[in-house]
């Protein structure tokens, strides 16, 4: 009898555990037509390999995680997953496990890709994507219990550029946007983010957003660091230095230019880890998210850590 009750209490617990970590749905983000898009062609079709990457993306969509209702406060993130705008890494699962465990609801938004195919123009699908994602996300804030004023952008790697694209071009809107919803994320969590395509060029993620040939232009106007205002998000940064494929440049210069204008920030320059950890930093694991914890606690955004 006690070997029942002492597997049923397992039971109970393992499916507990499930709970706390299941998503909860996956929402389209555009309820009619999706903008800036023209018919795709028959082998067009998303697909997902045995790396878990996603490519060929043409339906964006946001997978909601919710945190247990006793550790519940009210924040929410929009994970924006990494790739190059070549390919969307299925990485948002685990970061979203690791905010909802502080209690803040978590969105993994999957965004398009920039395609000639499938875009009329591939340089702004993701950032109406990215658009869409926030807006949504505040419109439905009582659904999900959410804060209107601390909803923040996760950006990984070339996601950290979308993300800084969002918040340092608030003025160019690429959505339907009747409603005037504030898009603003109200802070950023950049993990190695691209940030810059003109002082420390990632010629790859440039190319598939922009094309082989892009104008000075079109370079400084996705450069983001050229873009920070006092208006700018509070933004917590983190970096390898020996990170090779998308430069600690990057996040110094991000930094910088938050600092010139004193936006609450904060950078964390390992000294080793190259690029694409995530939460398995070889030597730190993932130590950088009670960091991270802490830095939104520190800035108001209600969060108690767990240690």
């Amino acid at each position: 009898m006690k070997t029942r009750i002492f597997i049923l209490k397992i039971i109970l617990f393992s499916l507990r555990q499930i709970t706390s970590f299941a998503q909860e749905k996956v929402i389209s983000i555009y309820s009619g037509e999706i903008p800036n898009s023209k018919e795709a062609p028959l082998n067009y079709q998303e697909n997902r390999d045995s790396d878990g990457l996603f490519t060929k993306i043409s339906v964006p969509t946001l997978t909601v995680y919710t945190p247990e209702k006793k550790v519940k406060n009210g924040t929410a993130v929009i994970i924006l997953p990494s790739g190059g705008y070549r390919v969307l890494v299925d990485e948002g699962e685990d970061f979203a496990k690791t905010f909802i465990k502080h209690g803040i609801t978590a969105f993994v938004l999957k965004y398009r890709l920039p395609s000639d195919e499938i875009m009329q123009d591939k340089s702004i699908g993701p950032l109406q994507d990215a658009q869409m994602a926030i807006k949504l996300v505040r419109m439905n804030a009582k659904e999900y219990n959410i804060d209107t004023n601390k909803i923040g952008f996760v950006g990984v790697s070339a996601g950290g550029h979308l993300a800084t694209t969002e918040a340092t071009h608030l003025e160019t809107v690429l959505i339907d946007n009747k409603e005037k919803i504030n898009l603003r994320p109200d802070f950023m969590i950049l993990i190695y983010p691209v940030i810059s395509f003109t002082q420390a060029k990632v010629n790859a993620t440039i190319a598939k957003l922009l094309g082989t040939n892009p104008s000075e232009e079109t370079l400084n106007f996705f450069s983001n660091e050229k873009h920070v205002t006092a208006n700018t998000p509070p933004t917590f940064l983190l970096h390898a230095g020996d990170d090779e494929r998308v430069s600690v440049k990057h996040s110094l210069l991000f930094y910088e230019a938050l600092q010139n204008v004193k936006v609450n920030s904060e950078v964390h320059i390992l000294q080793s880890g190259g690029h694409g950890f995530a939460l398995e930093h070889p030597t730190r694991g993932d130590k950088w998210s009670i960091w991270c914890i802490d830095w939104l606690n520190e800035n108001g955004f209600g969060i108690q850590t767990k240690k």
